[in-house]
């Protein structure tokens, strides 16, 4: 293989450095004047800056609000299951109760029902052999002892 070697020209100081009359705005993007280690100020590319590093978020409060939903959130899940308890205790009672009120409720339609039936029919026979009887009473005076029979027909 071979090699080239190549000769590197600087300008000396003395020298007018390159585009003197160049104005800032007109420097391409990534170009930059820079100054050498020999003192000799040049335009050169330089490499994409990095990025400034995103801000560092900052722990925010947490609300009263959900604080005090936090709080209560096992107090209310307490309370429901000791009613879900509860009701699984009185389920036995709660059923006799309530078979006891229909109980209760089909006596009194029964006697609403039943009563004047059996009145109905308990006149009815006793209508069937009738009986009369005539009471004859007899007083003399305001203040007289009072005699009377009584006959069965």
């Amino acid at each position: 293989m071979h090699e080239t070697a190549y000769e590197i020209t600087t300008l000396t100081p003395q020298q007018p450095t390159p585009n003197p009359g160049m104005l800032p705005t007109e420097i391409p993007p990534g170009v930059q004047m820079v100054t050498l280690p020999g003192g000799i100020r040049t335009l050169a590319y330089t490499p994409a800056q990095a990025p400034p590093a995103p801000p560092i978020p900052v722990a925010q409060p947490i609300p009263t609000w959900a604080k005090t939903t936090a709080l209560l959130t096992p107090t209310i899940g307490g309370g429901i299951a000791a009613a879900g308890i509860g009701l699984s205790y009185a389920a036995p009672g709660l059923i006799a109760m309530t078979d006891a009120l229909w109980a209760a409720i089909a006596l009194i339609a029964a006697a609403a029902i039943g009563v004047p039936m059996l009145l109905r029919i308990g006149r009815t026979t006793a209508c069937k052999g009738t009986t009369a009887i005539t009471q004859n009473i007899t007083a003399t005076g305001m203040f007289g002892k009072a005699n009377g029979t009584i006959n069965h027909h």
